[in-house]
C-alpha cells in the first residue's frame, strides 16, 4: 500500500472518529437544552471545531439530529439481538426490554435527550415529529407481535390482551424513565418493568 493510500485511510478513520464525537456531543447538548434551543455553534465549540468545520461533517442541525436518532436506534437493535430477539417464543423480546431499561439507567444523558425530544416532537412542525410517530408505532407493534408469539407458545395469561399490553408497556417504559430522571435513587426501571411483564406471564421471564 502506498503512502498516499495510508494517508487516505488515516484521514477516513479520523473523520469517522470526529463524526462520532459530534453525534455523542450533540446527544448531550440536545438532552440539556432540547433540540429547539440548541445551536450548531454550541455543538461546534464543544467539539473544538469552527462552525464551518462542523458543517463539513453535518450541514445542518437537523442532519445532526437524524444521525443521533439513527445511532441510538442501531444501538438498541444490537442490544435486542444480543438478548435473543429471534427466539420463537417471543420471550427474548421481553427480556430485551428489561435489559434495555437496565442499560438506560447507565446513560442518563440519552434518557434526558429522548424525554425532551419526544415532548418537543409532539408539535407537527418539529423535524423529529415523523420519526417519533413511526418509532412509537414500531415499538408498540413490535411488542404486540412478541406478545402474540408468547401467547401462541402458551406463556401468556388467558385474560391478557397483546394489543393493549403493547401500548401499556411502551407507556410504562417512558413513564419510568421520566420518574427515574427525577429520582434515580428511588426508581429501579428494570425491576419495575420486569415485575410488570411477569404479572401477565405464566412462566418465569
Amino acid at each position: 500500500m502506498t503512502a498516499a493510500a495510508d494517508g487516505r485511510r488515516a484521514g477516513y478513520a479520523k473523520g469517522r472518529a470526529k463524526r462520532q464525537e459530534i453525534i455523542e456531543t450533540a446527544m448531550v447538548v440536545f438532552g440539556e437544552s432540547g433540540y429547539n434551543k440548541s445551536s450548531m455553534l454550541e455543538i461546534a465549540e464543544r467539539c473544538s471545531l469552527s462552525r464551518a468545520g462542523l458543517a463539513h461533517h453535518f450541514p445542518s442541525k437537523e442532519s445532526i439530529l437524524e444521525a443521533v436518532l439513527a445511532w441510538r436506534d442501531q444501538a438498541d437493535r444490537d442490544r435486542f439481538r444480543s438478548n435473543g430477539s429471534a427466539d420463537g417464543s417471543g420471550l427474548g423480546i421481553l427480556r430485551g426490554m428489561v435489559d434495555l431499561a437496565r442499560h438506560n439507567s447507565t446513560v442518563p444523558g440519552l434518557i434526558a435527550l429522548y424525554s425532551v425530544l419526544a415532548a418537543e416532537a409532539s408539535t407537527p412542525s418539529h423535524p423529529a415529529h415523523d420519526y417519533f410517530v413511526k418509532r412509537y408505532d414500531r415499538i408498540v407493534r413490535g411488542t404486540q407481535r412478541a406478545l402474540e408469539r408468547v401467547q401462541a407458545a402458551g406463556y401468556l395469561r388467558d385474560d391478557a390482551d397483546p394489543e393493549a399490553l403493547g401500548i401499556e408497556l411502551t407507556a410504562l417504559m417512558d413513564g419510568l424513565q421520566i420518574q427515574w430522571l427525577l429520582n434515580a435513587e428511588r426508581i429501579d426501571m428494570a425491576a419495575r418493568l420486569r415485575a410488570a411483564i411477569q404479572r401477565f406471564l405464566v412462566v418465569d421471564l
